[in-house]
């Protein structure tokens, strides 16, 4: 009898191990989910970086002209009136010429 107690306890022993190594919210499981928080907490803080350049951004828009003259300049190709506009052509190389026909 003490045998068969013995066998089943051991057995009850290694099924609750196996449960808690591979089953459902086991230690795989644990550190699935760990790995998962840590990938969201690392983006969390590159986006918390971009907003905070995106808010400075903002906020030196509001409160200057440097930053919408240089926006102006850069993106629409504004010039102030007594500039001249000067645009460089980069050359091509002899051989790119000839690659497209």
């Amino acid at each position: 009898m003490w045998r068969w107690l013995a066998l089943l306890l051991l057995a009850l022993a290694v099924f609750l191990q196996l449960r808690l190594w591979l089953g459902a919210g086991g230690m795989r499981e644990v550190h699935a989910l760990r790995a998962q928080v840590q990938a969201q907490q690392q983006q969390n803080e590159r986006l918390r970086k971009r907003n905070a350049l995106l808010e400075a951004e903002v906020a030196d828009l509001k409160s200057g002209t440097h930053a919408i003259e240089a926006h102006a300049r850069s993106e629409l190709g504004l010039i102030k009136p007594g500039e001249t506009f000067y645009q460089v052509v980069p050359t091509q190389p002899a051989g790119a010429a000839s690659a497209g026909r």
